[in-house]
């Protein structure tokens, strides 16, 4: 668990950060000391984006319990999942958006942006 990084992961982060500069998204900040650590501010619409590992944040999706340890895991799995809803809770009664995008979900490009428009009418440049 040491190896996991917990922001500017590639395969997360850095991966959305290509995609809001390819579509022209800008206005975000990131490592924002705001309730929860999202992972993306739009401070301006008060939007906050997190981008949620499938297996650190139990995906429906793609999430399995680990062979060893399954009572651990779960148990952890579960805690993070308690905790990402009571964050989105707050956030949301102190007036923000709360956009949570799974992983998986940055492997189709369009898939996303429709869905972020749709959550938030973005501006991107045309």
């Amino acid at each position: 668990m040491a190896a996991v990084r917990s922001k500017g992961n590639k395969t997360t982060e850095m991966r959305l950060v290509r995609i809001f500069r390819k579509h022209g998204i800008n206005g975000w900040r990131r490592h924002s000391p705001l309730l929860g650590k999202p992972d993306f501010v739009f401070r301006k619409n008060r939007v906050a984006v997190f981008v949620d590992g499938c297996f650190w944040h139990g995906c429906p999706k793609h999430w399995r319990t680990p062979k060893e340890n399954r009572r651990y895991w779960r148990q952890k799995i579960e805690r993070n999942k308690e905790r990402d809803g009571l964050v989105t809770g707050r956030l949301r009664y102190s007036g923000w958006l709360v956009l949570r995008i799974w992983e998986h979900e940055l492997k189709n490009e369009a898939r996303l942006m429709a869905r972020m428009v749709r959550f938030w009418p973005l501006h991107p440049r045309r």
